[in-house]
């Protein structure tokens, strides 16, 4: 939720600079993606064991998971961060070959990912938060925190209150700044809240510590391979042209931002069904996963019904050359009419990873994304000429098939039995 808010701020203001500057926020944004997406992983490994031990009456115990998700984003965060630095020149060379694209978007990359640790460490935050129950200590951090984005965006990127004009730099300065300031008030939180669930007291062991790694494996890989995707895609509309690569930018972070409360109703999903696995109630379990993806479906039609008739309106408050704008019309309104069982199967997706079933998660993911989409988008978009339209039909048959196939791996319940 954090970071789609946070970028979609950043295109939002840096809009108003041109095409290259959104061109380069959007590869920015998205390469910068790619490179946490292996950490964000640890937010489920963090959930699953914390919400279980909290089914199981070990309240004691449940902050341990957390204090090792903090542990690991710090060990692989610190080295990842300092060799990606030095490879994001190289990486925005191989993503575009527009010059103006280049020169802003290579500072704006390196100094998103001085947040690294940062991420990491509030994403672990995140998964606990969900798997106790307490999800109002990271809402506050998250309204803090984009304030603050969005107070430093104004003043940084166009030069307000004597500050220096940084452009599309400031734009990921801003962005940095906020996240460290959330992390601060994680662990601020956190040492009021969770100091008798074992926060900074018990040390997890090597043993627990490999064993939340394994668990966490599967949903790292699938972030990503999830993210790297996304870069592909970049790169395929990028072979299209620079516009083109403009109005994807601001659809996907349009995109994603809109599953925001659908996305807040799949980490409820992943706790509620780690929870009832820990009581061992199963049909528990099962009607958890159903219940949300129902109501995150219904949210999805409700949204349908709204975006479809404000689509133009909406795309003009980002994109502000009318040329732009009419290549992400359509491409929009077809987004809006499946968005229904893109909510439903990211519920039951998050689902699978609250019963343990990372691995699964991890193969539907990569199957419906890597097998079938991005092949697709490829052949219909820069090979036979279809354009971004021609992507995003590719795309919408992609999300709709995801969908269905996580609804049938949690109806086959061969998640059920997992034990960690």
């Amino acid at each position: 939720m954090s970071q789609n808010i946070l970028n979609l701020v950043d295109i939002g203001m840096v809009g108003r600079l041109g095409d290259a500057a959104l061109a380069a926020t959007g590869i920015g944004g998205f390469a910068n993606y790619l490179a946490i997406s292996f950490i964000i992983g640890l937010s489920a490994g963090v959930q699953a064991l914390a919400s279980r031990r909290l089914g199981e009456g070990r309240n004691d115990e449940t902050a341990v998971p957390l204090n090792g998700g903090l542990t690991l984003a710090l060990l692989m965060g610190l080295p990842a961060c300092a060799l990606l630095y030095a490879l994001a020149p190289a990486a925005f060379t191989f993503l575009t070959d527009d010059p103006d694209v280049q020169a802003l978007g290579v500072p704006y990359l390196q100094v998103r990912l001085l947040a690294m640790v940062a991420i990491g460490m509030n994403f672990s935050f995140r998964g606990y938060w969900s798997a106790i129950h307490m999800t109002g200590v990271y809402l506050k951090t998250l309204l803090i925190m984009h304030a603050i984005n969005i107070f430093l965006n104004w003043v940084l990127i166009f030069g307000n209150l004597g500050a220096p004009e940084l452009g599309v730099y400031g734009a990921g300065l801003a962005t940095t700044i906020s996240l460290y300031v959330g992390t601060a008030l994680y662990f601020f939180f956190a040492w009021r809240h969770a100091s008798d669930k074992g926060f900074l007291h018990r040390r997890p062991t090597r043993t627990m510590l490999w064993q939340q790694l394994r668990l966490s494996l599967p949903a790292s890989i699938q972030q990503l391979f999830f993210s790297a995707g996304l870069v592909t895609l970049v790169w395929i509309v990028g072979c299209i042209g620079t516009a083109e690569v403009a109005a994807l930018n601001v659809l996907m972070t349009f995109h994603l931002t809109a599953l925001l409360p659908a996305f807040g109703i799949a980490l409820a999903c992943t706790t509620l069904v780690g929870n009832a696995l820990g009581r061992k109630d199963e049909d528990d379990a099962l009607a958890w996963g159903w219940n949300c993806a129902l109501l995150t479906f219904i949210y999805g039609l409700v949204l349908t019904a709204i975006l479809v008739p404000l689509a133009r309106p909406l795309l003009g408050v980002f994109i502000h050359n009318p040329d732009t704008l009419e290549l992400a019309y359509l491409p929009m309104v077809l987004w809006a009419l499946m968005i229904g069982f893109d909510t439903a199967g990211m519920v039951l997706m998050n689902a699978l990873i609250g019963a343990g079933d990372t691995g699964r998660a991890m193969r539907i993911s990569l199957f419906w994304q890597w097998a079938l989409f991005l092949p697709a988008a490829y052949l219909v978009g820069p090979a036979l000429g279809y354009g971004l339209l021609g992507v995003w039909v590719a795309n919408s048959l992609y999300r709709v098939g995801q969908a269905l196939h996580c609804a049938q791996s949690w109806r086959s319940r061969k998640w059920a039995g997992i034990e960690i």
